[in-house]
């Protein structure tokens, strides 16, 4: 039965393809970089599926693997190569984004000072190529359409095989608590948290694309993308349930209320309506988890006043000694001695490699400094994000949706890692994207060709190339 579920599924994802092909849109080859970057940490390690990683340890952690690194390094070098080939577009990203610049910078420092040098500087560099598959995404000259065409091909993919992981292949998509012996749901991911995460960017991108399919013109075009977003999204909704992901369906809904309000363009005339559902809406967040405002919210999603024991957790990683002012230096907390001494403490902590608090899990790492430079960043991210909302609406939106969902998320995930989904769909909201020059600007295409169909007839004149 497993073989020939598989074979439908596959028949399924090829399907979904063909439904969103959109051949009037032009990316570049090298779209398929931060697709397969996305794959990969949207669900798990390669060698994890080949099931030749390390055993489960706190040396995990200092080792790694020699495959995965491999990886790692050529989609690197690749992408490195890629954005050699856009020299003039890639100056203007980072002169554009320097707090950006100046974040990653103060991270390479912090190597400096961690126990662990080597380890923390193998993962600057994988930071450093979540940000490089960011850059490729936005230098693309269709920024919008190579926005589209990431998500949707990557979420093909991730979300229907968990869906068919969990339902055929339990042994693979299925796993007990190690305290309670619950069984839970994982899909591609390797465990629930991370299976929501997944659900939560790329549920985000199906109801960005779902609003976009909408607007436009009634005929099969729409139809077909309403069928494939749709159908993703439906699976979206269907992991998070199986999961009991509460946290990523609480931000899914709420960031996806927020694209729809704002993807209508009377809304994103007025920002002072934006800044106001953006602070309720967080808001509304920080007082029901922190402030014990709304304590029938946290019930009617399965969260007690302590936040499944995360309180707990926060009060005795603020207590573990470290430098309050720099940190343990860039993602080197959970490391060594001090990661075997937190699993010793006691059921609540053991095997835990993550504070389940994004801005927590900065400071444990980079300290009140690394905090500092965070809190900047999202500042000024919002800015963009806001600027972006008014030049192109569509997008916007999304970026909106992203960068909601990112900083509500956090305060109960440790979202800020290296090769994080969410951090990575934080990246692409918060990024400024500057015009090029008129000169250096790409030629627009070919309108004729998109005015006419396969028979030579014109097009409506409504039948505009959906990626603009």
């Amino acid at each position: 039965m497993s073989q020939i579920a598989t074979v439908v599924y596959a028949f399924g994802i090829l399907g979904l393809f063909v439904l969103d092909r959109d051949r009037r849109g032009q990316t570049s080859i090298a779209l398929w970089l931060p697709v397969v970057w996305l794959l990969i940490n949207g669900s798990r390690p390669v060698s994890v599926w080949l099931q030749i990683g390390p055993p489960a340890s706190a040396d995990l952690y200092l080792e790694g693997s020699p495959l995965d690194r491999s990886i790692y390094l050529a989609l690197l070098a690749i992408g490195v190569m890629v954005l050699l080939w856009r020299p003039a577009a890639v100056v203007r990203f980072f002169r554009a984004n320097p707090w950006i610049v100046l974040f990653v910078s103060y991270c390479a420092i912090s190597v400096s000072w961690s126990d662990y040098p080597d380890v923390a500087f193998k993962r600057w560099i994988k930071s450093v190529s979540d940000i490089v598959m960011v850059v490729i995404v936005l230098t693309e000259a269709q920024r919008s359409c190579a926005i589209r065409r990431v998500l949707a091909r990557t979420a093909f993919v991730l979300v229907p095989i968990s869906v068919l992981l969990i339902k055929y292949y339990p042994d693979m998509a299925r796993y007990y608590s190690r305290w309670e012996g619950k069984q839970f749901v994982s899909g591609v991911a390797e465990d629930k948290n991370m299976l929501g995460m997944t659900c939560l960017v790329f549920g985000l991108g199906a109801v960005w694309q779902l609003v976009g399919a909408w607007r436009t013109q009634k005929g099969w075009d729409r139809t077909r993308r309403l069928i494939a977003h749709g159908t993703i999204l439906a699976m979206v909704f269907w992991l998070l349930w199986m999961a009991n992901s509460m946290t990523s369906l609480s931000c899914l809904i709420l960031a996806a209320s927020l694209i729809v309000a704002t993807s209508a363009g009377g809304v994103v005339r007025k920002p002072a309506v934006v800044h106001l559902m953006v602070a309720a809406i967080v808001g509304v967040a920080f007082s029901v988890l922190f402030l014990d405002i709304g304590v029938s919210a946290l019930e009617a999603i399965g969260r007690n006043p302590t936040l499944t024991g995360r309180t707990e957790i926060w009060r005795v990683l603020l207590q573990v000694d470290g430098n309050p002012v720099f940190g343990t230096g860039f993602e080197s907390f959970w490391l060594g001695e001090r990661l075997e001494k937190l699993w010793n403490m006691g059921n609540l902590l053991n095997g835990l490699n993550q504070s389940h608090n994004g801005y927590l899990e900065v400071y444990l790492n980079l300290g009140c400094i690394g905090l500092a430079l965070l809190a900047i960043l999202i500042v000024t991210g919002y800015r963009n994000v806001i600027a972006a909302l008014r030049r192109d609406p569509q997008t916007g939106a999304l970026r909106l949706g992203f960068f909601v969902a990112a900083v509500i998320y956090s305060f109960t995930e440790a979202a800020f890692k290296i090769m994080s989904p969410i951090w990575i769909a934080l990246l692409l909201a918060i990024a400024a994207v500057p015009e090029p020059p008129t000169s250096e600007a790409t030629p627009p295409l070919d309108i004729y060709q998109f005015n006419q169909r396969a028979d030579g007839k014109p097009k409506p004149a409504d039948d505009r190339p959906c990626c603009t």
